[in-house]
Protein backbone atom coordinates (compact mmCIF):
# COMPACT_ATOMS: atom_id res chain seq x y z
CA UNK A 1 0.00 0.00 0.00
CA UNK A 2 1.29 3.46 -0.91
CA UNK A 3 2.23 5.73 1.99
CA UNK A 4 0.07 8.85 2.09
CA UNK A 5 0.91 12.11 3.86
CA UNK A 6 -0.95 12.64 7.12
CA UNK A 7 -0.96 15.11 9.99
CA UNK A 8 2.30 15.08 12.00
CA UNK A 9 4.37 13.73 9.06
CA UNK A 10 7.34 15.79 7.93
CA UNK A 11 6.88 16.34 4.20
CA UNK A 12 9.19 17.73 1.57
CA UNK A 13 7.78 19.52 -1.45
CA UNK A 14 8.89 21.28 -4.60
CA UNK A 15 6.66 24.04 -5.91
CA UNK A 16 6.28 27.03 -8.16
CA UNK A 17 4.06 29.76 -6.72
CA UNK A 18 2.37 32.08 -9.21
CA UNK A 19 -0.01 35.03 -9.15
CA UNK A 20 -3.13 35.21 -11.32
CA UNK A 21 -1.15 37.12 -13.98
CA UNK A 22 1.33 34.20 -14.21
CA UNK A 23 4.18 35.99 -12.41
CA UNK A 24 6.25 33.64 -10.25
CA UNK A 25 6.50 34.93 -6.67
CA UNK A 26 8.42 31.98 -5.20
CA UNK A 27 9.71 28.54 -6.06
CA UNK A 28 11.41 25.63 -4.36
CA UNK A 29 13.12 22.80 -6.23
CA UNK A 30 15.59 19.96 -5.61
CA UNK A 31 18.32 22.48 -4.70
CA UNK A 32 16.17 24.18 -2.06
CA UNK A 33 13.11 22.05 -1.21
CA UNK A 34 10.61 23.04 1.47
CA UNK A 35 10.24 20.63 4.40
CA UNK A 36 7.71 21.08 7.19
CA UNK A 37 5.51 19.11 9.59
CA UNK A 38 1.88 18.83 8.55
CA UNK A 39 -0.32 20.32 11.24
CA UNK A 40 2.41 22.48 12.80
CA UNK A 41 1.06 25.68 11.23
CA UNK A 42 4.24 26.42 9.29
CA UNK A 43 2.44 26.96 5.98
CA UNK A 44 -1.05 28.16 5.06
CA UNK A 45 -3.71 25.82 6.53
CA UNK A 46 -5.40 25.35 3.14
CA UNK A 47 -2.05 24.32 1.63
CA UNK A 48 -1.50 21.80 4.44
CA UNK A 49 -4.95 20.28 3.98
CA UNK A 50 -4.38 19.92 0.23
CA UNK A 51 -1.15 17.97 0.85
CA UNK A 52 -2.75 15.54 3.30
CA UNK A 53 -3.42 12.21 1.57
CA UNK A 54 -0.91 12.89 -1.26
CA UNK A 55 1.70 10.19 -2.00
CA UNK A 56 5.34 10.76 -2.94
CA UNK A 57 5.46 11.78 -6.60
CA UNK A 58 1.93 13.17 -6.63
CA UNK A 59 1.52 16.57 -8.32
CA UNK A 60 -1.26 19.01 -7.57
CA UNK A 61 -2.21 22.60 -8.40
CA UNK A 62 -3.48 24.35 -5.30
CA UNK A 63 -5.25 27.70 -5.58
CA UNK A 64 -5.50 29.90 -2.50
CA UNK A 65 -7.80 32.90 -2.38
CA UNK A 66 -6.17 35.98 -0.83
CA UNK A 67 -8.10 35.35 2.41
CA UNK A 68 -6.51 31.87 2.63
CA UNK A 69 -3.01 33.24 2.07
CA UNK A 70 -1.72 36.64 3.25
CA UNK A 71 -5.19 38.16 3.66
CA UNK A 72 -6.74 41.19 2.07
CA UNK A 73 -4.97 44.55 1.93
CA UNK A 74 -6.10 46.62 4.89
CA UNK A 75 -6.17 50.41 4.95
CA UNK A 76 -5.41 50.41 8.69
CA UNK A 77 -1.94 49.07 7.79
CA UNK A 78 -1.19 52.34 5.96
CA UNK A 79 0.20 55.21 7.99
CA UNK A 80 1.34 58.70 7.12
CA UNK A 81 4.48 59.83 8.93
CA UNK A 82 5.65 63.45 9.00
CA UNK A 83 8.88 63.86 7.01
CA UNK A 84 10.56 65.63 9.95
CA UNK A 85 10.47 62.39 12.01
CA UNK A 86 13.15 60.94 9.73
CA UNK A 87 16.77 61.90 10.38
CA UNK A 88 17.90 64.92 8.35
CA UNK A 89 19.65 63.87 5.17
CA UNK A 90 18.18 60.36 5.19
CA UNK A 91 17.44 59.31 1.64
CA UNK A 92 14.14 57.45 1.31
CA UNK A 93 13.02 55.65 -1.84
CA UNK A 94 9.75 54.11 -2.96
CA UNK A 95 9.69 50.38 -2.12
CA UNK A 96 12.30 50.69 0.63
CA UNK A 97 11.64 48.60 3.75
CA UNK A 98 11.92 50.26 7.13
CA UNK A 99 11.68 48.88 10.65
CA UNK A 100 9.76 51.36 12.74
CA UNK A 101 8.56 51.45 16.32
CA UNK A 102 4.85 51.94 16.80
CA UNK A 103 3.19 53.03 20.03
CA UNK A 104 2.23 49.96 22.04
CA UNK A 105 4.15 47.61 19.74
CA UNK A 106 7.78 46.68 19.41
CA UNK A 107 8.85 46.97 15.78
CA UNK A 108 7.02 46.61 12.50
CA UNK A 109 8.40 46.19 9.00
CA UNK A 110 6.89 48.80 6.71
CA UNK A 111 7.41 49.61 3.03
CA UNK A 112 7.68 53.17 1.71
CA UNK A 113 4.77 53.62 -0.74
CA UNK A 114 4.83 57.37 -1.37
CA UNK A 115 7.13 60.27 -0.50
CA UNK A 116 5.53 63.70 -0.32
CA UNK A 117 7.01 67.05 0.59
CA UNK A 118 5.77 66.91 4.18
CA UNK A 119 4.94 63.25 4.82
CA UNK A 120 5.79 59.66 3.89
CA UNK A 121 3.18 56.94 3.32
CA UNK A 122 4.22 53.64 4.90
CA UNK A 123 2.50 50.31 4.20
CA UNK A 124 2.50 47.44 6.72
CA UNK A 125 0.56 45.03 4.49
CA UNK A 126 2.43 41.96 3.25
CA UNK A 127 3.52 42.46 -0.35
CA UNK A 128 1.24 39.59 -1.43
CA UNK A 129 -1.78 40.72 0.62
CA UNK A 130 -4.83 40.88 -1.62
CA UNK A 131 -3.37 38.38 -4.10
CA UNK A 132 -4.71 34.95 -4.96
CA UNK A 133 -1.87 32.42 -5.09
CA UNK A 134 -1.46 29.20 -7.06
CA UNK A 135 1.05 26.51 -6.12
CA UNK A 136 2.11 23.89 -8.68
CA UNK A 137 3.28 21.42 -6.07
CA UNK A 138 4.97 18.01 -6.04
CA UNK A 139 5.32 15.90 -2.90
CA UNK A 140 8.86 14.48 -2.94
CA UNK A 141 9.25 12.90 0.51
CA UNK A 142 7.30 11.82 3.59
CA UNK A 143 9.09 11.21 6.90
CA UNK A 144 6.79 9.87 9.61
CA UNK A 145 9.71 9.25 11.99
CA UNK A 146 11.08 12.81 12.14
CA UNK A 147 12.38 14.28 15.39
Amino acid sequence: MTKRARKSDCVTVHYIGTLDNGRIFDQRDHQDPLSFVLGAGTVFPRLESAIIDMAVGDVKNIHLAAEEAYGLRRDENLIKVPMDLFPAGRKLRIGQRLRIELAGETEKLMRVRNIGTTEVLLDGNHDLAGCDLTFALQLVAIDENHQ
